[in-house]
């Protein structure tokens, strides 16, 4: 089927145009430029949207949105973060929700975020949000795609982890302390990473295309979430460079900002994808050795 992918020159959304092609759909990417060969435009922004190319499609991915570790936070950047997704969503939600012949299926982006920092607590779907900036945010991201759902669409939160990919993301910016022998735990080391390899991001996607996938918020994270002490060591045995030298969390926050340090660095969430796996889904790197091996091979 035709698939309408927003934020596709993005990490997730490169890599996922290959993956939908292997599952016999196309995409139809939906960016801000002028829209040419297979292409639409939209511009949240200005509130415009080719509504007359979404006619007849058989699914919208959504994954549009500021990337939350782009610039240190200050009272603007935050508030591009909240409107470039919330805008984003619900033009979007909305639009669909007026069309003759609308998609079976929004998948929207989401994070694991919306739970807060939890500590040890195992958090699956059925928890509840919680406190702190990233979590209002995904609050509202979620809350913006409701009239897709009013409108009889199947609407799936896709509430990703850590995406580990050489290509993009949290990955390459942890390589090069660890390729100069600097690298190891953040803080404490004990708040919990709740990762997935980009081969399962796009595959959880693709599918969660299919007729008995779940509605509502979807955790997209491995089954086996790691806290940051042994992210770093297994990080450094894959790279074969030592992982013994902490970053202290006052650095972080001189560095960052103390919230930005927290809810990104300090912080975390021990996430299981209880709905993924109840849906069928085997996830193709469970464990945290071959996730990273995949994303750091040369062919990767």
């Amino acid at each position: 089927m035709d698939v309408v992918v927003t934020g596709a020159s993005g990490l997730i959304g490169s890599a996922l145009r290959p993956g939908l092609e292997r599952a016999g759909h196309r995409m139809i990417p939906m960016g801000r430029g002028q829209a040419s060969g297979d292409a639409l435009h939209w511009d949240p922004e200005r509130g415009a949207v080719d509504a007359g190319g979404l006619e007849g499609v058989g699914a919208v991915v959504n994954l549009a949105g500021e990337g939350i570790g782009n610039k240190r936070w200050n009272d603007e950047q935050k508030a591009r973060i909240k409107d470039s997704r919330i805008r984003g969503t619900t033009l979007l939600a909305e639009t669909l929700a007026k069309l003759d012949r609308r998609p079976k299926v929004l998948l929207s982006a989401s994070a694991v975020g919306i739970y807060g920092d939890r500590g040890d607590e195992v958090l699956t779907e059925s928890s509840r949000a919680g406190g702190g900036f990233l979590a209002e945010v995904c609050v509202a991201w979620e809350a913006a795609a409701a009239p897709a759902k009013e409108a009889g669409i199947r609407v799936s939160h896709l509430r990703s982890g850590i995406v580990l990919s050489a290509r993009g993301g949290a990955l390459p910016k942890m390589l090069t302390p660890f390729k100069l022998g600097l690298g190891g735990r953040l803080g404490s080391g004990s708040q919990w990473m709740s990762w997935i390899s980009i081969d399962d991001e796009v595959g959880a996607i693709v599918h969660l295309l299919g007729d008995a996938a779940p509605a509502g918020p979807v955790n997209l994270t491995a089954p086996n979430p790691a806290t940051n002490a042994d992210f770093t060591k297994e990080l450094g045995h894959t790279l074969r460079r030592p992982a013994v030298l902490p970053v202290p969390k006052l650095g972080l926050e001189l560095l960052l900002g103390g919230e930005m340090a927290q809810e990104m660095l300090l912080g975390g969430q021990r996430v299981l994808p209880t709905r993924l796996l109840d849906s069928g889904y085997t996830f193709a790197h469970p464990e945290l050795p071959d996730a990273l091996g995949a994303a750091l091979r040369p062919s990767a």
